[in-house]
């Protein structure tokens, strides 16, 4: 029987009779790229983590006293909850942290308090909260709240920010606050990257950029102060420029970051055979682990490792310029900031380009706060992918 549908209707009535065959939107589709090739990166970065850990923690549990795999272990169990949090994250709209932002940021202030307070000193810092078996760390939930924080005020008072109270105001409470809980611990490398991130979200707001520049000024200016105020921070800085001076002191880790780096010449000794987590290089599976990195794989390796934080940075603002709206750009521009700053001052510190500061790498350092931290950031810039404008 031939059809009596009219030629013109034939094709609403198609897409009504096979709605699973209708076009997907080209938003949704263009999101979903973005966030599938955000994640790839970091899944690579999880995996070099995991088999550098496994070389460069052994060494350290066998002398703790624990099984050679205690360390190993214990970041796949981080791994898996980050993995959860990433997400939970990626289903939450970002748009809520907005609603959130001061109370996250005063439960992070609360946070540094309480490690002040409570924590556990560790190499003359106050820096971790014992909670049973876990560990926390305050200051990864500063990061967050911070971006979070600059990001909804710099959405709101977009319209005011040419008036310089309006601009400076939120920044100085905001990383006032936190500036100065964390310099108390001491931990200036986390003071330092923290403002990056949040001068990232200034840069990438309406704010003008003469404003922006004097702030900027100003806080090098004050960083430099910090950097020169306390004697053991001045003998970083002396020890950077001229690690030989103080080999065995507070030169050690310079020296034998670049010993390690040096011997894994081109492609490397080979995975598992590192000679610097030999008890020769402190922190050889936290804050150098690019070092044992460098050593196995070479610098063909390295580089690769590098070439992947470049493409999550790329990947990450390409996700900020498609955000649906202005905090999505802040948000996003900040999170990738916080992630790729965070990289890049690891790196130059085992490479002795920048002075050592203590912060781990992201994705591969062993630890638990900082990997459940990272992960979650990356959840929520799976949102802001999702949620993106096609047509940007």
């Amino acid at each position: 029987m031939a059809s009596t549908i009219p030629r013109r209707y034939e094709g609403a009535v198609t897409s009504l009779r096979h709605p699973r065959e209708a076009t997907p939107r080209p938003a949704a589709a263009a999101g979903d790229r973005a966030a599938v090739m955000l994640l790839l990166p970091v899944a690579m970065l999880l995996i070099v983590g995991l088999g550098a850990v496994l070389s460069a923690s052994s060494v350290v549990a066998i002398r703790e006293g624990v099984d050679h795999l205690f360390y190993f272990k214990r970041q796949i169990v981080w791994i898996v909850a980050g993995l959860g949090l990433l997400v939970a994250a990626s289903r939450i709209p970002y748009r809520m942290y907005a609603r959130f932002a001061v109370p996250i940021l005063v439960v992070a202030i609360a946070g540094l308090v309480a490690t002040l307070a409570l924590g556990d000193v560790r190499g003359g810092s106050r820096r971790w909260i014992e909670v049973g078996p876990v560990t926390i760390q305050a200051s990864e939930l500063a990061k967050f709240a911070v971006v979070v924080f600059l990001a909804r005020a710099f959405t709101t008072k977009e319209a005011y920010l040419h008036r310089f109270a309006h601009f400076f105001w939120p920044v100085a409470i905001c990383l006032g606050s936190v500036g100065v809980l964390l310099l108390a611990e001491p931990d200036l490398g986390t003071t330092i990257l923290i403002a990056a991130a949040a001068f990232a979200v200034l840069g990438a707001s309406k704010a003008p950029v003469s404003h922006v520049v004097f702030l900027g000024a100003l806080a090098a200016g004050a960083v430099t102060l910090l950097a020169f105020a306390q004697p053991y921070r001045k003998a970083r800085i002396v020890s950077f420029l001229d690690p030989l001076a103080d080999p065995l002191g507070n030169g050690l880790q310079a020296v034998q970051s670049l010993v390690a780096l040096e011997t894994g010449g081109w492609f490397g000794v080979g995975l598992g055979a590192s000679r610097a987590r030999w008890s020769f290089l402190p922190n050889a599976h936290t804050d150098f682990i690019f070092s044992i990195i460098g050593e196995e794989i070479g610098l063909a390796g390295a580089l690769v490792v590098v070439a992947l934080f470049v493409g999550f940075g790329v990947i990450g603002l390409v996700i900020a310029y498609r955000a649906a709206d202005g905090f999505g750009r802040l948000l996003a521009v900040g999170l990738v900031a916080w992630l790729t700053f965070q990289a890049l001052i690891n790196i130059g510190g085992v490479a002795v380009v920048l002075p050592i500061t203590g912060v781990p790498l992201p994705f591969i350092s062993s630890g638990g706060s900082a990997m459940l931290a990272n992960l979650f950031a990356v959840g929520v810039l799976v949102n802001i992918a999702r949620t993106g404008k096609a047509h940007r």
